[in-house]
């Protein structure tokens, strides 16, 4: 009996100690529409190391560079209808929330030239969204990534909480209600 006492302690501490849990219990009733395939996990899941191709050559990335805010990381392509779709009103989600707590991330993974990168990104009027690639999809493939688009939430410590499976409606209400419980989360701590 000692034994589970203490182990209930244990798992209190461990929630309450951690913020990305916690979270993720806050952004389960909030989810609705599109926002419901958002799949949060029981526990944070570490992410991949691997380097990914930043925006206008300007070297290497990684995921752990963002670590310190919520990062929605999303997984597009040129030529998929659905991230046409979301890809603007994912910009409109980092204009209205990117800060110093939140920080939407594109990374076009597989066959994509930076040219039509750019003309895809100023055909859907997209101005606030880096166009980063990753051509080989190295990072793609150690995240688990098949079919497009796929949308990753990480926590602050750079592990994955959250998985999102095909287009969603990102200027919808219930997206905006995830974004903004996270970043009270996250000035809260």
């Amino acid at each position: 009996m000692r034994k589970f006492v203490l182990g209930l302690v244990y798992t209190a501490l461990l929630a309450g100690a951690n913020p990305a849990l916690a979270a993720g219990a806050d952004i389960l009733g909030l989810r609705d529409g599109d926002m419901k395939k958002l799949v949060v996990h029981d526990a944070p899941v570490a992410t991949s190391d691997a380097a990914f191709d930043l925006a206008d050559e300007a070297g290497k990335g990684t995921l752990a560079d963002y670590r310190g805010k919520y990062v929605l990381v999303n997984f597009w392509a040129t030529w998929c209808a659905p991230c046409r779709k979301e890809m603007p009103q994912l910009d409109a989600l980092q204009k209205e929330f990117g800060g110093a707590e939140f920080e939407v991330l594109t990374i076009a993974t597989g066959r994509n030239s930076p040219d039509g990168i750019k003309r895809f990104f100023e055909e859907a009027g997209v101005t606030s969204l880096p166009r980063h690639q990753d051509p080989k999809q190295a990072l793609a493939s150690q995240m688990g990534i098949f079919g497009l688009p796929i949308t990753v939430l990480l926590d602050p410590e750079g592990r994955e909480i959250a998985r999102l499976r095909g287009d969603a409606d990102w200027s919808s209400d219930s997206a905006k209600s995830i974004v903004k419980a996270l970043i009270e989360t996250r000035q809260d701590s």
